[in-house]
């Protein structure tokens, strides 16, 4: 899961990008709006933590551009503003949450992790598929009611397979939820992953669609 945090001030945004990579979670984080715009236009991402007062191009206007052009990914405006009409001009501009700085930063990942979770369709914390449970606070997994370790990586493929299950995803959607700006990606990486995630579940678990990608069925409750 990736996220665009947008934020100018150099020393807060290191500390909140640190804060949501603690969630597992993968972060883009631009500094100024002209930049936010760019690369709301050319990557793709899973949500976007939005600073308003930004140079260049505000948070607001930034905002009113996402929803007009169709985008429809959680925002979660982050911002010291903390006036109740900047609250409402905020959420009926488009905004899915508002959080006040300062904040607390495990405010902020609950925050997150809830709208990442509303945004796919879970209203449960823990996703169960089948055998397979998974909880993406404490980044605990269980098999058949075993706990089954996973490296942060075999834990993120999974993540990104169970939230959209019934979906083939290509291996270059699994890589851009996986990496950041400037990480390398080694050319097997994806495959690798995925065959110690069949070792460690079950082989029948992944399903490989020749030419596609990999999809995890969905199953009914």
């Amino acid at each position: 899961m990736k996220i665009l945090l947008i934020e100018d001030d150099r020393l807060l945004g290191d500390g909140i990008a640190a804060g949501i990579a603690q969630s597992g979670l993968v972060v883009d984080w631009v500094l100024d709006g002209q930049q936010a715009d760019t690369a709301l236009a050319t990557g793709t991402y899973d949500a976007v933590v939005l600073d308003l007062g930004l140079p260049g191009l505000s948070g607001m206007e930034l905002l009113r551009r996402a929803r007009a052009s169709g985008k429809s990914l959680p925002i979660l405006i982050l911002t010291a503003r903390d006036a109740v009409e900047d609250r409402v001009a905020g959420l009926d501009a488009g905004a899915d949450d508002y959080l006040v700085k300062p904040f607390d930063l495990t405010e902020l990942q609950a925050r997150l992790r809830a709208l990442l979770r509303r945004s796919k369709g879970h209203a449960d914390p823990v996703i169960s598929q089948g055998e397979l449970q998974v909880d993406p606070v404490s980044h605990s997994v269980f098999w058949s009611g075993k706990s089954v370790d996973l490296s942060a990586r075999e834990f993120a493929i999974l993540h990104t397979l169970l939230l959209n299950a019934g979906r083939v995803m290509s291996k270059a959607q699994i890589e851009e939820q996986l990496y950041g700006w400037g990480e390398e990606i080694e050319s097997n990486a994806i495959e690798v992953f995925v065959h110690h995630l069949r070792r460690k579940l079950s082989p029948q678990l992944i399903r490989t669609i020749r030419g596609v990608g990999y999809m995890i069925e969905k199953t009914t409750p």
